[in-house]
């Protein structure tokens, strides 16, 4: 009786360091499904940016994926290779790598669109000064005035329609400019509509106003 309680015991205490060290993925899940949230806030995937409760329903979504999908598939292969692994350990491991894996995707993909994201804010910021100056030693006075107002029309990755407004709602004073050359070029438009008029729906991406581009909002 006495060997058997103790052979009881033993494997009591095997099964409870099994649990123990296969009890890291959902501690794991937790922390780094924040750290995702602030990831995808701080380096947003797509666009320009996206909210920290957005970030952090995303990164819970692939998360979840990850541990409830594609772990245990894993483990059934690192079970072939380990058959003296308990599957709930198994299965904890690998979602706890594939969790890491999930955060260094975000990381990568985040750092990667961040160049594409500063390289379209110093194109737009150039541009914006081009027309800036243009306007200032060629625009009518009423344009003048008004240049904090322009707004500008992506067409092209390095083409853009700028315009400003005047006294006369119809009649605003635009120009492409195309920041693909050095220095950048700069070409009144004929047509003096407005962008907002000009880029039909589905068109070009409008952005408005042209302050939140120079302060990197």
């Amino acid at each position: 009786m006495e060997a058997a309680a103790q052979e009881e015991w033993r494997d009591a205490a095997r099964r409870m360091r099994w649990r123990l060290r296969g009890a890291w993925m959902w501690p794991a899940f937790a922390v780094l499904t924040l750290v995702d949230g602030v990831l995808i806030h701080t380096f947003p995937l797509a666009g320009e940016a996206t909210g920290l409760v957005g970030g952090l329903l995303l990164g819970a979504f692939f998360n979840l994926l990850a541990i409830a999908v594609v772990a245990p598939l894993v483990a059934i292969l690192v079970r072939r290779r380990r058959p003296d692994l308990p599957r709930v350990v198994a299965v904890d491991y690998v979602g706890t790598v594939l969790l890491l894996g999930v955060t260094a995707t975000f990381l990568a993909v985040g750092l990667s669109h961040r160049s594409t994201i500063l390289a379209s804010r110093d194109a737009m910021a150039l541009q914006a000064a081009v027309a800036g100056r243009y306007v200032a030693a060629q625009g009518p006075p009423d344009h003048q005035a008004r240049v904090h107002e322009m707004t500008t029309l992506q067409v092209e990755e390095q083409l853009f329609r700028t315009c400003v407004p005047g006294d006369d709602p119809d009649r605003w004073l635009c120009l492409f400019v195309d920041t693909s050359t050095a220095p950048p070029g700069a070409t009144p438009d004929a047509n003096r509509e407005s962008n907002a008029s000009f880029n039909r729906p589905g068109g070009f991406e409008l952005v408005y106003p042209i302050r939140s581009i120079m302060s990197g909002a």
